[in-house]
């Protein structure tokens, strides 16, 4: 993935960039849980709820699966079941803060991937102001369970994910110095990525940091929902404040670049054969008759061409292209850019989701799922249509971002993403 040619355009003509500060870092404490890795999750929205929800709290009683996710009857039981759940950890040495402000240095290796960045709390500004940008649509009722569980818990409990494409002054040079060092912690998590934290404290090097990001914007590459949701918590407490900084994980892409890969569709109540159906026509459908990764690579070699689906569901896989024009120019928006109505997330919800099978943009309607294998298998196991996606490429999306247009809500899956547990953000301590 090829991020320099941006490096010119990330660096801002004026002084307001972003703004990273130090803050006391809440971790586990490694002699109170059966491991740093089996306390620790994906982040909420990747879980696969049940079985993977299932799987973290039974890893160790601990894990942080029952703060960003806790599980009730009702949204308010959940919620002040986990502010009721940290405070009790915080009581028994569980959790505990580190004794000073720092800015966290983290890595992950693993995947052929090495990954290192700085975690911090952020000043939190607007989509117009052109500091961090969002490049994705949310879903109210996602950033609302969010508010709901940050504002009772006062607490950010994993970090946003999001990239700037750095100048290699300040933090990075940082970042390499820091690595060289023992970490504060270190733990291999079950899918085999190796993760080590460190505490920068020194104030020389936390100001080398704040110099350089200072001149720089951010992609939000994962955590739309809890941007959005941080901004609703500043507006409802007095600024300057706690609230007016989130908890985020930055990475300069120009030295380490991430993996751009698709968020999948499940259609819960559209069997496959309904939704083949009624695509009559308007999109060349190829039933193909190959296990998934050569499905997948079918799809890639489709959406070389164009607009491009896999469809799964009834125990094959059905590749839906070339679609018909006179239907693309009826049914997707004329004032946006070519590059936004030319994207395959586009075009599945303007064109399919909405015109052709008519599915409501609800939860219990669509899923969105990660793992593609885990899509797969819950369409055939509910009897619903899994919509397979291929990744858009990072140079498009920033590109979108920088002109003010957002795509399609989860559209892309940055990563990796970072694992939740192993510091978080306590606001009472700010």
């Amino acid at each position: 993935m090829n991020t320099s040619g941006h490096a010119a355009a990330d660096v801002r003509d004026d002084t307001v960039g972003l703004h990273l500060t130090p803050f006391r870092g809440l971790r586990y404490v490694p002699e109170r849980v059966g491991s740093l890795a089996a306390v620790t999750s994906p982040p909420y929205d990747v879980v696969v709820r049940p079985d993977g929800l299932l799987h973290l709290e039974s890893a160790d009683p601990h894990n942080i699966v029952r703060l960003i996710l806790p599980q009730a009857i009702t949204a308010g039981t959940r919620h002040r079941k986990a502010a009721v759940t940290l405070d009790r950890w915080l009581a028994d040495g569980v959790l505990a803060p580190d004794p000073e402000p720092a800015l966290y240095v983290y890595e992950q290796h693993g995947d052929g991937i090495l990954q290192r960045g700085i975690i911090g709390a952020l000043e939190l500004t607007t989509p117009a102001e052109g500091v961090v940008l969002p490049h994705e649509d949310v879903m109210p009722h996602v950033v609302e369970d969010r508010a709901a569980l940050m504002r009772t818990t006062a607490a950010n409990l994993e970090p946003l994910l999001l990239t700037y494409v750095g100048d290699g002054d300040g933090a990075g040079r940082v970042v390499e110095r820091t690595v060289q060092r023992p970490p504060l912690l270190a733990t291999t998590t079950e899918d085999g990525f190796h993760h080590r934290l460190w505490a920068v404290t020194d104030p020389a090097e936390q100001a080398a940091v704040t110099a350089e990001l200072g001149r720089h914007q951010a992609l939000i590459a994962d955590g739309h929902h809890r941007w959005a949701t941080y901004l609703r918590l500043r507006e409802e407490h007095p600024s300057p404040g706690p609230w007016n900084y989130g908890l985020v994980l930055l990475i300069d892409t120009a030295r380490y670049p991430l993996r751009v890969r698709a968020i999948h569709r499940l259609l819960n109540r559209l069997p496959l054969a309904d939704a083949l159906t009624a695509l009559d026509g308007s999109f060349r459908v190829r039933r193909i008759e190959r296990p998934l990764p050569a499905a997948l690579d079918a799809l890639a070699e489709a959406t070389a061409e164009g607009n491009a689906f896999l469809l799964a569901g009834d125990g094959g896989f059905h590749l839906v292209d070339r679609p018909d024009p006179a239907l693309l120019d009826r049914t997707i928006r004329t004032d946006r850019p070519d590059a936004w109505r030319t994207l395959d997330a586009t075009v599945l919800h303007s064109t399919l989701l909405e015109h052709v099978w008519q599915i409501p943009d609800a939860p219990e309607d669509i899923s969105y799922i990660h793992d593609t294998e885990a899509a797969v298998a819950q369409a055939e196991r509910r009897g619903g249509t899994a919509v397979l996606m291929h990744p858009v490429r990072e140079d498009v999306v920033r590109d979108l971002a920088r002109q003010g247009v957002t795509m399609p809500r989860k559209s892309t899956s940055f990563g990796p993403k970072p694992a939740t547990g192993l510091v978080l953000r306590s606001l009472a301590l700010d």
